[in-house]
């Protein structure tokens, strides 16, 4: 089962990310436009692709907000508690934060539930609307820790972008489509379609470019830590709360699988952008992504033991 996992899932990923990796060396990609496109316009399709033909019914839905909400209540209370226990600065606690709760649900997350579940509806609403989650956070929690809640503007500043989020959109404008079983006309339902067939490729393609631009090192040990919990303690946490709701089949086999991703690049962006600790962020993306290798393999094997 693991060898087959490795080959029909997992080296897939990673044969797509080298590309992007290669790519980069060889053409120095546009990664501004590349991640637009992700953000603006693949990311949204496939989301509203996701919710639009989703068999989750109401009770789940809010299942799975639950388990997001319980989860990253955890992770942030495990964080906090290392933060303080290791006397980080105020921003060293931010970084190592958001290196927790942000992880690679979207460009990296959505692929790998496609094709560990070959494109199951409702295992990809449930990653939907997990990356849908992220991204609110990302843009609320994970801008005002790093900005500081005393900063001048700050919750205005998170609150804008927040708005200018196409994916929660997407999501809403999905779930309602849904809800009330409109069809779409072709010529607005066949582009959709087309961006949600492209999202693995053009994804992890992107993410090949962007992780590239960090330069390895090993010599923090703060990193290290880090990626411990991102890999192996919050899938702990994950499996423990699928467990705890009683949840089965493919929703909690989805939730497990969702908990391992590795590090988000947006915890690296949100870095770089605040001069926030960018080399440790930096870091967490590039060495979880790679190790994940080994943890995802094993992850999606006994997710489908345990649900």
């Amino acid at each position: 089962m693991i060898a087959d996992i490795l080959l029909e899932v997992v080296l897939p990923i990673f044969v797509l990310i080298g590309f992007g990796v290669i790519m980069q060396y060889a053409f120095k990609l546009d990664l501004y436009t590349l991640a637009k496109i992700n953000f603006y316009y693949i990311t949204p399709a496939a989301v509203f692709m996701s919710m639009y033909e989703s068999e989750m019914s109401p009770q789940l839905l809010g299942t799975v907000s639950l388990f997001y909400f319980l989860y990253i209540l955890i992770l942030y209370g495990i964080s906090s508690l290392i933060a303080w226990r290791k006397k980080y600065s105020r921003g060293m606690k931010a970084a190592f934060t958001n290196s927790l709760i942000l992880d690679n649900s979207g460009n990296y997350g959505l692929p790998v539930n496609a094709l560990a579940f070959k494109g199951d509806p409702l295992a990809g609403s449930v990653q939907a609307l997990i990356m849908s989650f992220q991204s609110l956070l990302t843009f609320t929690y994970g801008v005002i820790s790093i900005q500081g809640a005393k900063s001048n503007g700050l919750y205005k500043q998170a609150f804008i972008g927040f708005l200018k989020m196409p994916v929660p959109y997407a999501l809403v404008l999905g779930l309602l489509l849904h809800a009330l079983a409109l069809p779409l006309p072709v010529f607005i339902s066949q582009p959709l379609v087309y961006a949600h067939q492209s999202m693995v490729a053009i994804a992890l393609l992107t993410l090949g470019a962007q992780i590239i631009k960090y330069p390895l090192r090993l010599n923090r040990l703060d990193v290290y830590l880090s990626v411990l919990l991102r890999l192996l303690v919050a899938p702990a946490v994950g499996i423990t709360i699928v467990l705890l709701l009683d949840m089965k089949g493919i929703a909690a086999q989805a939730l497990i699988i969702a908990s391992g991703m590795p590090v988000g690049v947006n915890s690296s962006i949100l870095a770089e952008e605040y001069q926030n600790e960018p080399d440790f962020a930096a870091q967490t993306v590039l060495i979880s992504t790679i190790l994940n290798i080994i943890t995802i393999t094993a992850l999606i094997s006994l997710a489908q033991y345990i649900a």
